[in-house]
């Protein structure tokens, strides 16, 4: 076959050539044709020398065509690499050499034709599946030669871990031959594993060299030398392999599909632990084949032409000479009685003493454990007692915190977790039963003392009881430890999923400082002041600022489960002059308040700071907060996990502010800059900072509470970072004159029209107004740069079921947003709009466009 006839694959790429064999298994002078596709040619030709080397080693059951994307990207790259992509010998269209080549041989064959092609550095070998050890391998031996690594969905050794499933069943002797050679089975199983599905062209380009049992001969002794036994005859190059690659401190590059049944995430946190240097990025719904579920030549080639600071481990800040450890104020009261944490249910305190000795006695019987500095622990704890102890113990030792919460669903929780890859698990018995039953990673430890047959039946090691007690023996102090480096990893942190897969946040020891900082700074808070979390992320902060915390009776994951009567019962137990909530947790509180009794009442007028975090909080909200709680500044701060606290406003600012485009959410909070990366003719963000009033675009935020890096999301991290000091939010906004920030929606959720891009916020306020309308969400509906305008709304009261609005409110909405110059094609109705888990505030409006798609061109109308 024509190598041409393959799409996306230009013929002019293939080349075959003979090589002479140096592997054992071969007789002396024996040599080989190899296929390999190669643009060294078509350099050469145009006289242009290539900056370096990519060297492309595929795994089975493919072929060479597997990095077709590469030589497509590398045409238009504005740096000249020379890409070689191999045909492993009996693979692809390489020859058939007719003899079992084990792990050691394919290392030689591969230096073998790289000695033929005299191919000199600076190399990059990039790899997937046992094709990434062959490369590894080939760079171990070629150091002199190499630059860099890239990998993709790989195994270096399997210790500890089981054969995968899928390859138990293709190595079982009653099904190995006839599902790997005499039938084209493990190919085609290999190929089912693409999300989304092969196009059948693809699929055939991929079946095409191994097109009888013959050729597919190579395909079954691949599967036959996987070295997972330790005396399997490839064992010894495994261990010599990725033991080897330890040594190795050339950047590397580590892409993954985390939904691989074959090489899962636990083999991605094995390679970090042998290449800690390396960079990663997870596409999440990705699996298997990488190459072929996402773009990865774009992030290669980028990540190739980044300085070496970039492609190394992120810099680490060290500035800041007031730096004081999150410990500091526990440290500073161990003679302290007062109260420092109030559970509510069941009614439970510590004083600040017994809460810093808690904190050392955890801390300590952790670390007998072998939880260490940069140990990952994972807290599946609701907020109270218990959750402080071991955040504070975690932050004594300088292991890193992993805080995601239920309120991401089990999937979302799940991913979560095993994207983070935590070392340890703490959990109540439901996250422990969830982390059993889905394979969640981590040694496990219950925070209460289980029976012993459901401890062995959960896998855990522990619990805190124990570790409490077994810590205490030593009478442990806070000198007893070391102080965490300041720059140091500190809490990885999960975003609410409203605009995707939640993503891991890192904080350093500094930022966490530097959070805590601006918080105290903005709003006055000092220590001896008591404060009411109704917001689980500010559940970790009230330590730090000496503060008395509470949480109150609700379900954290669930804001809008927050009752008056709870809220008020919290305060009174501490006598609470701040309270943190959220406005779906606000908006309930309101709703029940007529159950409050005269002294919840007072307890709620004794508050003197009320902060509404998660989400913008409507004036008409925030009148009736006033209300309840009259001697309070009310504040709505705008921020985001990756900087919790960005600009601030109170009520009578929002009064000022008046209506606009969009959400006036204030001015900077302490320490914080904002600029503007204004949106060009197609909605796209310029990337350069602009402080020009009434102009909009993406919001660009500089702060010392910034977050570190994206976890394990390098791509992401990079566009974040794109604009040098400034973290890209996401959101879309703009500066007026007095320099607040207007928020307009976010800028995935910006329209591309024709007429230019139009955000959604000032049109869905303006729709929110009409008379018999409830919460809006402003969609589009169309290709980007002909969208067309969609408002799917509530009402009031609730529609019964979702579709067409009236028209006699569809013409009002259309008249009130179209005064504003937008022309709006539908209008749509529905009980109730979709939102974020965590805040139950973010309309999901991408969701609601799919939606909005699908039924106005005469799909089913189901709830959205």
């Amino acid at each position: 076959m024509v190598i041409g006839e393959f799409p996306g694959l230009p013929a002019e790429y293939s080349r075959y050539l003979e090589v002479e064999s140096s592997s054992l298994v071969d007789t002396p002078g024996s040599s080989y044709r190899w296929h390999v596709l190669d643009n060294g040619a078509q350099l050469q030709a145009a006289g242009i020398e290539p900056v370096g080397t990519l060297l492309c080693v595929h795994g089975n059951p493919t072929w060479s065509y597997l990095w077709r994307s590469l030589f497509a990207h590398a045409s238009k790259n504005a740096l000249p690499w020379r890409i070689i992509a191999v045909d492993q010998l009996d693979m692809g269209f390489s020859e058939r050499t007719g003899l079992f080549r084990r792990l050691a041989d394919r290392v030689n064959d591969l230096g073998d034709l790289t000695d033929a092609l005299d191919l000199s550095g600076p190399v990059t070998t990039v790899g997937h599946d046992w094709g990434g050890i062959i490369s590894l391998g080939w760079a171990l031996a070629h150091q002199d030669q190499l630059a860099s690594v890239v990998l993709t969905n790989t195994a270096v050794h399997p210790a500890g871990f089981k054969l995968p499933a899928a390859l138990q069943l293709a190595s079982h002797p009653a099904v190995h031959h006839w599902g790997t050679t005499s039938t084209a089975a493990f190919l085609r199983v290999t190929h089912s594993l693409a999300n989304p599905a092969l196009a059948p062209d693809v699929r055939a380009a991929f079946m095409a060299p191994y097109a009888s049992a013959a050729r597919r001969a190579g395909v079954g002794n691949f599967v036959a030398d996987i070295p997972f036994a330790p005396e399997h005859p490839s064992r010894p190059a495994l261990n010599r392999i990725s033991s080897g690659i330890r040594d190795l401190k050339v950047p590397a590059l580590l892409l993954w599909g985390p939904k691989d049944p074959v090489f899962s995430d636990r083999y991605l946190r094995d390679l970090l632990g042998r290449l800690p240097q390396a960079q990663v990025h997870r596409f999440e719904g990705a699996g298997h084949l990488l190459a072929e579920d996402r773009d990865i030549a774009s992030p290669i080639f980028s990540w190739l032409s980044g300085p070496d600071q970039e492609r190394h481990a992120a810099p680490r800040s060290t500035g800041g000479l007031d730096y004081q450890p999150m410990l500091a104020q526990l440290d500073a009261r161990t003679e302290d009685h007062s109260p420092a944490v109030v559970d509510i249910f069941p009614a439970r305190s510590l004083s600040w003493a017994q809460l810093g000795q808690r904190v050392n006695d955890m801390a300590k019987g952790l670390e007998h454990l072998g939880v260490k500095p940069g140990s990952r622990v994972s807290l599946l704890v609701p907020p109270g007692i218990e959750l402080t102890t071991l955040i504070y113990a975690c932050l004594r030792l300088g292991a890193v915190i992993v805080v995601a919460d239920a309120g991401l669903g089990t999937k979302g929780l799940g991913r979560a977790i095993k994207g983070a890859g935590p070392q340890f698990l703490i959990g109540i018995q439901r996250a422990l039963l969830g982390a059993k039953a889905l394979n969640w990673p981590g040694t496990r430890i219950s925070v209460q003392t289980l029976p012993p047959a459901l401890a062995k039946t959960l896998s855990v090691r522990s619990s805190v009881p124990q570790l409490l007690a077994a810590g205490a023996a030593g009478k442990p102090a806070a000198g007893d430890f070391a102080p965490a480096a300041p720059d140091a990893d500190a809490a990885l942190l999960f975003t609410s999923g409203s605009t995707g897969p939640a993503k891991g946040v890192v904080y350093t020891h500094r930022q966490l400082a530097a959070m805590r900082d601006t918080l105290a700074h903005t709003y006055g808070l000092q220590a001896g002041s008591a404060l009411v979390a109704g917001f689980a992320p500010f559940a970790l902060l009230g330590p730090a600022l000496g503060a008395t915390s509470v949480t109150p009776d609700m379900d954290v994951t669930s804001p809008k489960t927050l009752s008056a009567a709870a809220l008020a019962d919290a305060a009174a137990a501490v006598d609470a002059t701040v309270v943190f909530a959220s406005p779906a947790a606000l908006a309930n509180v309101l709703a029940t308040r007529d159950q409050l009794s005269a002294r919840q009442r007072r307890a709620l007028e004794n508050v003197q700071l009320m902060l509404s975090a998660g989400a913008p909080i409507p004036p008409a909200l925030a009148d009736e907060v006033q209300q309840l709680t009259p001697n309070a500044s009310v504040h709505t701060p705008y921020g985001m996990t990756e900087a919790l606290g960005v600009t601030d406003i109170d009520l009578a600012g929002i009064r000022a502010a008046g209506s606009g485009n969009g959400v006036c959410v204030g001015t900077p909070v302490a320490g914080a800059s904002i600029s503007i990366a204004v949106l060009d003719e197609h909605g796209e963000p310029v990337l350069e900072p602009s402080t020009e009033p009434g102009v909009t675009g993406e919001i660009l935020v500089s702060a010392p509470h910034v977050k570190d890096r994206y976890d394990r999301l390098w791509i992401t991290q990079q566009h974040s970072a794109a604009i040098p000091g400034w973290h890209r939010t996401g959101d879309v906004g703009h500066l007026d004159e007095q320099g607040r920030l207007w928020v307009e929606g976010r800028l995935g959720h910006v329209l591309r029209t024709a007429a230019g891009p139009i955000t959604p916020v000032r049109a869905e306020n303006l729709a929110q107004a009409v008379p018999g309308a409830g919460r809006a969400a402003l969609v589009p509906v169309g290709p980007a740069g002909t969208q067309s305008a969609v408002i799917v709304m509530e009402t009031a009261p609730a529609a019964v079921k979702p579709g067409l609005a009236p028209a006699q409110l569809s013409a009002k909405v259309r008249s009130a947003v179209g005064a504003a110059g937008i022309e709006v094609a539908a209008v749509l109705v529905v009980p109730e709009l979709p939102t974020d888990v965590r805040h139950n505030s973010k309309i999901d409006r991408a969701h609601l466009a799919r939606w909005a798609q699908s039924a106005l061109a005469g799909g089913r109308i189901s709830k959205p």
